[in-house]
């Protein structure tokens, strides 16, 4: 059996996906870019702040979901542009403290609204 997971602490869907699906013991969270939940503005500053927006974007779906960072074994981060990866790492680690999860990170062509990063995470409830 899927539960949604819907939060008002994230973006609300731009297309026909849900926030989150809950499937067993496991969460799959759709791709996350650093769409403001309460303005529906994008920001963009620069690459940090915008990867703390995405990852935010992501702590309120774990939360809705009764999990955190913790909880999380998977990650996929998508880059528009690979020379920004050591600046989105630095940000993205410093929501982890141990028993990191897999990860992925791979340049792409585009990402939705123009963004320059959309990460995703599976986690285990």
């Amino acid at each position: 059996m899927k539960k949604v997971i819907n939060t008002s602490g994230a973006p609300a869907p731009i297309g026909p996906y849900s926030q989150a699906i809950q499937a067993g013991d496991f969460l799959f969270v759709s791709g996350q870019v650093a769409i403001h939940p309460t303005t529906g503005e994008l920001v963009l500053d620069d690459i940090q702040a915008e990867t703390r927006r995405v990852m935010e974007n992501i702590k309120a779906i774990l939360t809705e979901a009764g999990a955190d960072f913790g909880n999380i074994v998977k990650t996929s981060i998508f880059l528009k542009d690979m020379q920004n990866f050591s600046l989105v790492n630095e940000v993205y680690g410093g929501y982890f403290t141990d028993a990191f999860p897999a990860r992925e990170t791979v340049q792409v062509a585009g990402l939705p609204k123009n963004v320059n990063v959309e990460i995703t995470v599976t986690a285990i409830l």
